[in-house]
């Protein structure tokens, strides 16, 4: 059994949970943009609900909402959300993004995701970890149009995904009208290549985005002040 993952300020219980509390969820929820203070967040694809969570922190936005498909996993993303200090704010739905988008009249302010990137070749006999990993249990495109579509006019959009898969993704992005205003490249030390791409779009184009570089480490568990400074409000040992 998986033991409950302990941050400074909440505890995230992934005991029934297929995709455990992990750096990349982390990463998103510590770098995508609150200073347009949002008053609506959605997280779509929530899991254990971690990014969520680290939104009602972080935030004061009023509602924050979040979907998940997989029973086991809406589950455990109450619980979590029960037992947290922010309860009031924060609600899942039982539900694939799809139904979600098309049977909600509310649109928000900030929609983040950490979706399923793995391909059909990696496959397991594990249904619920194959779902909350494989693009196909959440298309790009499906994940594209429905947050385009649940998000206001002024609204933003953070995402992270494979360095591989994030051109594609932009691609379809701005081919749904949504905008790239902001990119990170996450390498885990200095010599390495980029693995991870963390971005944030608008329906309002911008000329230039943002962009930026993450390293995680010089060495082993030597982490970088960056790092440290994005996500100490976050993990115990930082």
């Amino acid at each position: 059994m998986s033991k409950p993952f302990r941050f400074k300020k909440f505890t995230v219980h992934q005991d029934r949970c297929a995709m455990k509390v992990g750096t990349d969820g982390v990463l998103l929820g510590a770098w995508v943009s609150l200073a347009f203070n949002p008053n609506s967040i959605l997280d779509i694809g929530a899991g254990t609900g971690i990014i969520a969570l680290q939104m009602a922190q972080r935030s004061n936005a009023t509602t924050i909402d979040a979907v998940e498909l997989d029973n086991d996993a809406f589950e455990q993303c109450t619980e979590n959300f029960e037992v947290s200090p922010w309860n009031d704010r924060l609600f899942c739905y039982h539900a694939s993004i799809q139904e979600f988008a098309s049977e909600m009249d509310c649109r928000y302010d900030l929609i983040v995701s950490n979706p399923p990137f793995h391909s059909e070749a990696t496959k397991t006999r594990n249904v619920s970890r194959d779902r909350a990993r494989f693009t196909e249990s959440l298309p790009f495109l499906h994940l594209v149009v429905c947050a385009h579509t649940l998000l206001t006019d002024c609204g933003r959009f953070g995402v992270i995904m494979p360095t591989a898969a994030a051109q594609e993704f932009e691609s379809l992005a701005h081919e749904k009208h949504l905008h790239l205003i902001r990119v990170c490249e996450v390498r885990g030390t200095p010599q390495s290549t980029s693995k991870r791409v963390l971005m944030e779009f608008s329906k309002t184009p911008s000329t230039t985005p943002i962009k930026e570089t993450l390293i995680i480490e010089t060495a082993r568990h030597a982490y970088t002040p960056e790092y440290r400074e994005l996500v100490q409000d976050f993990y115990l040992k930082l």
